[in-house]
């Protein structure tokens, strides 16, 4: 793996990170996880493509934003950040749901896709932790 010069020492990796990244064994692990996590991706993307409320109305995407960014009059919301409940809010009063719908889903296929093939495997792990980032703050 990596060795780096720090004021004339060398810095080497911790073994357990050698372990898990540089070697042939966890090589194996790796392919193993990465392709299991791509099927869950496909699966969960061509049940979206298949329902006409994602990806031509847009309806299922509504629905899931009207519930995340609802203020209940006793209790807490749901999302707990107010910067984040207004931009849910701002994307519900422009009607981005209509394409944002299609966006969500074949992206999720485009990341399934891309970690089942080993393509593009950092930026498809960028793409999907997005994805769920903004499915967890909602």
């Amino acid at each position: 793996m990596a060795k780096v010069i720090v004021r004339g020492n060398i810095v080497e990796d911790p073994p357990l990170a050698r372990f898990l990244f540089g070697s042939t064994t966890m090589a194996w692990v790796w392919l193993v996880v990465r392709v299991w996590v791509g099927y869950q991706w496909i699966n969960a993307a061509l049940h979206k493509i298949s329902d006409p409320a994602w990806v031509q109305s847009g309806l299922a995407l509504k629905g899931f934003w009207d519930r995340a960014a609802a203020v209940p009059d006793k209790g807490r919301p749901l999302i707990a950040f107010d910067w984040y409940r207004d931009f849910i809010q701002w994307l519900l009063n422009t009607q981005s749901y209509t394409w944002f719908g299609k966006l969500v889903s074949y992206g999720e296929l485009l990341v399934g896709v891309a970690l089942v093939l080993g393509a593009f495997v950092g930026i498809a792990a960028f793409f999907g932790a997005l994805m769920n980032w903004n499915f967890m703050m909602a």
